[in-house]
């Protein structure tokens, strides 16, 4: 696929937009992508959901911790390729979405599988956690209530720099990790306030359940995702420098072995 920053077919027109003009604009160029991504990611989470309700369900963690690990394995590459196609749309890069959902899925599934599984043990202990606090009966101690939600929150922030990289870069986890403490030491407040976002949209389905299941199918994951990479892409852009790497790499499709970025033009 050859590559070029002009393959998008309305990016001469485009390419100065800002603000919600632009986030409308892309949206509107790549919303179908974005709902097959969406479908295909709300299918690899379907194991997660079900072993962290067959343990909410038995009260047992004995059951929650092998649910959250068999279910990161197929969550992660999933969630990997969803921010992979949230990425290109924000890079007006060109591509036909299932060969292109292929190609992310065969170059991150591997290196996606051990940060899945430390997503989904994460999440699998909030969700029990806050399945606690409603079984016990009491509102919580206001301590015990903010390391909660401020662990929930770092936990947010974490993986909300970490899977772009995922999508985007081959590296080991330990260097994406570190990658991932700096960049939130640096833009605290905007990488916080995306997280604090997607707490609140995940939070509103939540109270709403079940009748808000039916919002996964339609926006559950890529409106959110896209919505904080949105906010949050140019300052990735500035510190991991992936477009100029990609410009770089890629003026006549030279290989790159360093970077997935190698077919996302």
């Amino acid at each position: 696929m050859t590559f070029s920053f002009h393959s998008h077919p309305h990016f001469s027109d485009k390419k100065h937009l800002t603000g919600f003009p632009k986030f409308m604009s892309v949206l509107e160029d790549n919303f179908k992508n974005f709902y097959l991504a969406n479908l295909l990611t709300v299918a690899g989470f379907l194991p997660f959901g079900i072993g962290v309700l067959a343990a909410v369900l038995s009260s047992s963690v004995l059951v929650l911790i092998p649910g959250c690990v068999i279910g990161g394995l197929f969550a992660g590459p999933a969630l990997s390729c969803m921010y992979d196609t949230v990425l290109r749309g924000l890079r007006n890069a060109s591509g036909d979405f299932l060969p292109t959902w292929i190609r992310a899925w065969k170059l991150n599934w591997k290196q996606s599988l051990l940060p899945g599984i430390l997503f989904c043990l994460m999440l699998g202990f909030y969700i029990f956690m806050l399945m606690l606090f409603w079984w016990s009966g009491r509102f919580p101690h206001f301590l015990t209530l903010a390391v909660y939600l401020t662990g929930l929150l770092l936990f947010t922030m974490f993986f909300s720099v970490c899977w772009p990289q995922i999508a985007l870069f081959e590296q080991p986890f330990t260097q994406c990790a570190r990658n991932c403490l700096l960049f939130f030491l640096r833009f605290f407040p905007k990488t916080a306030g995306t997280a604090l976002l997607q707490l609140l949209y995940w939070a509103v389905l939540a109270l709403f359940l079940p009748w808000s299941a039916v919002l996964l199918f339609l926006s559950g994951f890529w409106f959110i995702l896209y919505a904080s990479c949105f906010l949050i892409y140019d300052t990735l852009n500035e510190s991991f420098q992936i477009e100029q790497q990609i410009a770089d790499t890629f003026p006549e499709q030279a290989p790159f072995h360093k970077s997935h970025s190698s077919y996302h033009k």
